[in-house]
């Protein structure tokens, strides 16, 4: 948490703010389920397994069982046990795993964003699913769930955390991704990296990165949670680009850039303006052309770069933040409920379950 990976803690701590009892389960992450049972004196049976693995030539590897996290996570369940479960993981954590506890928690609330999922998995089992992606809503809706649009935030105490940069570290930054799925990002970054002497690029990852890309050469190597916020701190410019999905602006880089101070560069989608003001929150592009041209227009102007990534700021801490959307959950979950929930210190915990 400490480290302000991916979303931290920042669900919880703002539960707790609000007045519940709140926990996060990191159900992957097998070392911290595996103190867990021990401290609490859980027999969750064998708990490695061996995969095959052809990366760094080393034919096996040894990997927590899934049944044993499965395990570990139900006695968790039956430990604590929830009014509320909000399942941040509804990928890899499948509707049935909830069955053999069910009767152990009240409300199970998933949250999903933008990846495809199984089709014939039976999802009525969920209360309610909240998404910050239109078409997950609409796909949940299909299927007889009730899913409501909620969208990413940020946490305002990242920037008392990382406090105030030497200075800028670079002109434009990209840090994210290229996944399959990202095919119009690495055109884009590519393009841009031709362009931009001075264009740094950090990424888990080359994977799937052509060995001809230019972007070998920008190349600065992973970056996340603190390090992350620091980089779009000190970046003058910074780009996001949401890849091949449809044309809905949704991704975390949203509110973290413009969170952290970066002026940013975004891809335009329709739905936009309802989260920023474009051209004076953030810049907005529609191809690669307008984009470089819209980066030498901000680099070129220093005071219309600034006051853009001084209203973004402001724009987010106004508007996006995590306490905000944890009010607008808790709602929600008091709707569900029938009633106004009053939070009290003996009250069951609302657990977050996401992965590590």
């Amino acid at each position: 948490m400490e480290t302000l990976f991916g979303v931290a803690d920042f669900y919880t701590r703002n539960l707790r703010a609000l007045g519940h009892d709140a926990v996060d389960i990191h159900q992957n992450n097998h070392r911290a389920q595996a103190a867990w049972a021990r401290e609490h004196a859980v027999r969750a049976g064998r708990r490695w397994t061996w995969r095959l693995s052809l990366r760094g030539g080393i034919p096996l590897r040894r990997v927590p069982r899934k049944t044993w996290l499965l395990s570990v996570f139900q006695a968790q369940v039956r430990h604590y046990p929830p009014d509320v479960i909000l399942n941040q993981a509804m990928d890899s954590i499948a509707p049935n795993q909830f069955g053999p506890v069910r009767s152990r928690f009240g409300l199970l609330i998933g949250q999903h964003a933008a990846m495809e999922l199984r089709d014939d998995l039976d999802w009525k089992c969920y209360d309610l699913v909240v998404s910050s992606f239109p078409p997950t809503v609409e796909w949940f809706r299909a299927r007889g769930v009730r899913c409501e649009l909620q969208r990413l935030a940020f946490e305002p105490t990242v920037v008392d955390t990382i406090g105030r940069g030497a200075g800028p570290c670079c002109d434009i930054s990209f840090v994210g991704s290229f996944a399959p799925v990202h095919r119009s990002r690495l055109a884009l970054v590519s393009a841009l990296c031709e362009r931009f002497p001075g264009m740094r690029v950090w990424a888990p990852d080359l994977r799937h990165v052509p060995r001809e890309s230019p972007v070998r050469r920008h190349y600065e190597g992973p970056a996340w949670g603190r390090r992350m916020y620091e980089i779009l701190r000190d970046s003058r410019v910074t780009i996001n680009e949401h890849g091949n999905v449809p044309p809905f602006a949704n991704n975390l880089r949203l509110y973290e850039a413009t969170g952290a101070g970066a002026a940013l560069v975004t891809d335009w989608k329709a739905n936009l303006h309802e989260m920023f003001e474009p051209e004076k929150e953030v810049v907005s592009y529609r191809t690669t052309e307008e984009c470089i041209a819209k980066v030498e227009d901000l680099l070129g102007h220093e005071e219309r770069r600034a006051a853009i990534a001084a209203a973004g700021h402001q724009r987010t801490l106004r508007d996006h933040t995590y306490r905000q959307r944890m009010e607008d959950f808790a709602r929600l979950v008091d709707t569900l409920k029938g009633s106004p929930a009053t939070p009290a210190a003996a009250a069951r915990p609302e657990t977050r379950l996401g992965g590590a």
